[in-house]
């Protein structure tokens, strides 16, 4: 093994320019601590307004990426031998210490979730930290496959809406998902909805009601903020709204709870950093073993080289994608 690897580092808080491809040690691996030859990361928006300065708590320089997939290259942990394939998320990566930017990663035991599939690299890139997210806000809004319930996704094309969507119409549950994006249409059709609906900020709630005139029994707000009390007012009395999202930034301005909630109507939230490590093992195993019998639908809209990681950010920054955006070393 090389004692160099490449890695793309975040310099300074800035546009997609910040991030430079370096050459840098190979981390020495340490107690508690293994080392993982990265064979894929998911991008995500995290990691966008990460680079963008807005992680008070993030320095830099910086190799980002909250999730990634590869093999044990040096393992301190004899339940993670040399070799498994393991994927990780989450608990700091990319921000508190190094990611997955790059071709090994050094990672806390604790994070690394030991998978046995036979998917392509960037196949199972794509699913960690989407596929958890999603499958974690579905748990969260209480539902369960072969459920009556009449589900709508808000931010239904981001990765994380794709994903829930293909959960979803895997289990057979009424699904309608919204973009704001009129191109994007079809591939929500694609993704196995039921009703792809336009959310252009006036009609959603015209469109909603004609077609489910109580409203959804569960929404999964993956825009956030903005659109948050919308969603409480869209689902029907008594049902659930899960912010599982941030596409929008993360606070509610002015959030008046007794004013806002209507009254009976449950809000929640669900965080992937719950999903991580032991905790997330078996519902990832699940989900691979789901993706490889063709039950749910890897949604990859984009595989980019680690060399073109800023022409990858700036892909995701002006929204391009529709579905999960992986690079690969």
């Amino acid at each position: 093994m090389s004692t160099t690897m490449r890695a793309a580092v975040c310099v300074r808080a800035g546009g997609p320019e910040v991030l430079e491809i370096r050459e840098l040690p190979v981390p020495a691996v340490r107690e508690g601590w293994s080392l993982v030859q990265v064979k894929g990361a998911g991008l995500n928006r995290s990691e966008l307004r990460t680079r963008q300065g807005h992680s008070p708590n993030v320095t830099f320089p910086r190799v980002l990426g909250i999730e990634c997939v590869g093999i044990v290259a040096a393992s301190t942990d004899p339940e993670l031998p040399d070799g498994a394939t393991v994927a990780a998320v989450m608990g700091e990566m990319g921000r508190e210490f190094d990611g997955g930017y790059a071709e090994y990663a050094l990672l806390p035991n604790s994070l690394l979730m030991p998978i046995t599939t036979a998917l392509p690299w960037d196949v199972l890139a794509a699913l960690p930290e989407t596929y958890l997210t999603a499958q974690g806000s579905l748990d969260a809004l209480g539902v369960v496959p072969g459920g009556r319930g009449r589900l709508l996704i808000r931010g239904g094309t981001s990765s994380v809406g794709m994903a829930a969507a293909s959960i979803a119409s895997g289990h057979g549950i009424e699904t309608a998902a919204t973009t704001r994006q009129p191109g994007k249409i079809d591939a929500l059709a694609a993704a196995g909805v039921d009703y792809a609906l336009l959310d252009d900020g006036g009609s959603l709630a015209v469109s909603m009601h004609a077609l489910w005139p109580e409203g959804p029994d569960q929404v999964l707000d993956l825009v956030g903020a903005s659109t948050a009390v919308d969603s409480l007012h869209l689902v029907r009395r008594g049902g659930t709204v899960c912010v599982a999202g941030s596409l929008s930034g993360w606070a509610i301005q002015n959030f008046e709870p007794v004013a806002m909630i209507p009254s009976g109507t449950k809000l929640t939230a669900f965080h992937s950093d719950n999903m991580k490590g032991s905790a997330g093992t078996a519902v990832l195993q699940r989900i691979v073993h789901e993706v490889e019998a063709g039950v749910y639908r890897p949604n990859v809209d984009r595989v980019f080289g680690l060399d073109e990681i800023v022409a990858a950010h700036r892909y995701m920054e002006h929204n391009q994608a529709t579905g999960k955006i992986v690079v690969v070393p």
